[in-house]
């Protein structure tokens, strides 16, 4: 794990469980309104990573999130509505917007936007950006990106309880 002067809080972990473990402890800090937008190649453990955010707002069974690639959205009940976005058979902000995604951003809910480089222009402009990246056939790295006040702090209690571990 390292942090850098930018905020960047970057971490890699070992095999799928621990990508989901990472999620958990990001999405036990998320609250209503919070969005976490994605972007890595196919692989990257992008949706791993969002099963984990799922568990943590309160989803109880992790194996019914899936990457929404065809039907766009899924929604599942938790502590809190977890709203799981894919916009890689999208081609720009303006085919999101249409989808109404504004009303789940500023909803009471949570969302995670897989393949969010293809819409960044629909984003809120306070959330947590992700970057997910292959290191080798098991490992994963993973960059925590704030685009504002509210999800630097969420990234900064990120950094705290992965360096207490």
């Amino acid at each position: 794990m390292s942090i850098s002067s930018r905020q960047t809080l970057s971490v890699i972990t070992r095999n799928p469980q621990r990508t989901v473990e990472l999620g958990r402890r990001l999405g036990r800090l998320l609250k209503k309104g919070d969005v976490v937008a994605l972007v890595g190649e196919l692989g990257a453990g992008k949706t791993t990573l969002v099963k984990g955010i799922a568990l943590g707002c309160g989803v109880r069974d992790a194996s019914e999130v899936t990457s929404p690639t065809f039907i766009l959205m899924s929604e599942h009940k938790g502590r809190l509505p977890f709203y799981h976005f894919d916009a890689y058979r999208l081609h720009g902000a303006d085919e999101l917007t249409v989808l109404g995604s504004h009303e789940y951003f500023e909803g009471t809910g949570v969302c995670a936007v897989e393949w969010a480089e293809r819409v960044g222009d629909a984003l809120p402009a306070d959330r947590v950006d992700v970057r997910a990246w292959h290191v080798n056939s098991k490992r994963r790295r993973f960059d925590f990106s704030p685009t504002g006040p509210g999800s630097a702090k969420i990234i900064a209690r990120l950094g705290r309880q992965i360096s207490v571990r």
